[in-house]
């Protein structure tokens, strides 16, 4: 049974717990437990990933590659990205899938099922609904779609052809919405948003990010009737320290940035705190959970269990916040 220890309820908070029981480790031939044999199989599915044409493209053929890596537990991160040296590019598109067995991950995308499917070497992606199957050519242009077949292949994508974009997202919400973008910028990258839809000011705002883009989300999260746009950053090396980068819409005219205080720096949550960090909106709240280490604990092997946080959007003298509502562990 998992024992949870509230420290900070504020209110009654009907969330989603990220974490599940843990598996019983059972022994095999091998003499490897269970779950570490599944984890090593899981670890083959990270890699590059491409299109019939794509052993085509010294002849000029277009091409469209996906590339997964891991992004939590149980779940990926997967990009497309295609040919970009002589043309724009045919297909962008970055989300995190969940995993629902060995064999297949999730996502959605506008409230329709996108599924991606693992045989061997290969993948393919499709919709759940036969008839939702046009969502996936929003992505592409030129009749081009995501959906179909992709090999795998071993290394990394031709860095001559491949379309240099980090990370590319597109939300919508109340009317509004987010074109969402990062490129490599000398040592940084460097993160877009840009407004649609905004009644006066839909200029573009820069950022320049220590770390990748992970994803980003958007609600209402205050209920005014203008959404946020909250995106999750990662830290680059072992330790994986997240932050978010987050602006809220006013009154559907223009948008400011949203603070969001480190852990490093709020004595209530970071006791224990080396990074590996998970974001979600769940239920107009902002949730960050992350592995608790102890003394003597190295980076891979955490053993305090997980601290979950609960944040709130809240108008602040200078600009909106995030601030903690509710902090829950779970040994």
């Amino acid at each position: 049974m998992i024992k949870i220890k509230t420290i900070i309820v504020t209110t009654a908070l009907g969330l989603v717990i990220f974490c599940g029981c843990k598996n019983t480790v059972q022994k095999t031939g091998n003499d490897k437990p269970e779950n570490q044999l599944d984890k090593e199989l899981s670890l083959n599915i990270y890699g590059n990933y491409v299109s019939d044409a794509y052993a085509n493209r010294n002849e000029g053929y277009d091409w469209v590659a996906v590339s997964i890596k891991k992004a939590g537990e149980n779940k990926i991160s997967l990009s497309v990205r295609s040919r970009a040296d002589k043309k724009k590019p045919s297909c962008t598109f970055d989300a995190i899938f969940y995993k629902q067995n060995d064999t297949l991950y999730q996502t959605r995308i506008d409230g329709k099922e996108v599924l991606l499917a693992i045989q061997d070497k290969t993948i393919s992606l499709k919709t759940k609904n036969a008839a939702d199957s046009g969502i996936l050519s929003f992505y592409c242009s030129g009749g081009a779609s995501l959906l179909g077949e992709y090999t795998q292949i071993d290394g990394e994508l031709d860095p001559n052809q491949v379309d240099k974009t980090l990370f590319a997202k597109f939300l919508q919400l109340q009317g509004i919405g987010f074109r969402i973008t990062s490129v490599k910028n000398d040592s940084c990258q460097l993160l877009s948003i840009a407004p649609l839809g905004l009644e006066i000011d839909n200029r573009l705002e820069n950022v320049e990010i220590d770390g990748r883009v992970l994803d980003a989300e958007i609600e209402d999260l205050n209920s005014d009737g203008s959404p946020e746009v909250v995106i999750y950053i990662s830290s680059e090396g072992s330790g994986s320290y997240g932050d978010v980068i987050a602006f809220s819409v006013n009154n559907k005219k223009s948008m400011s940035r949203i603070y969001f205080e480190a852990v490093a720096q709020n004595t209530k949550i970071k006791q224990g705190y080396m990074g590996h960090d998970e974001f979600a909106l769940v239920e107009r709240s902002l949730v960050q959970r992350f592995p608790i280490y102890k003394d003597g604990d190295s980076n891979a092997n955490p053993t305090g269990g997980t601290r979950q946080i609960a944040y709130e959007l809240v108008d602040g003298e200078a600009c909106r916040r995030f601030v903690v509502k509710q902090i829950q562990e779970f040994e």
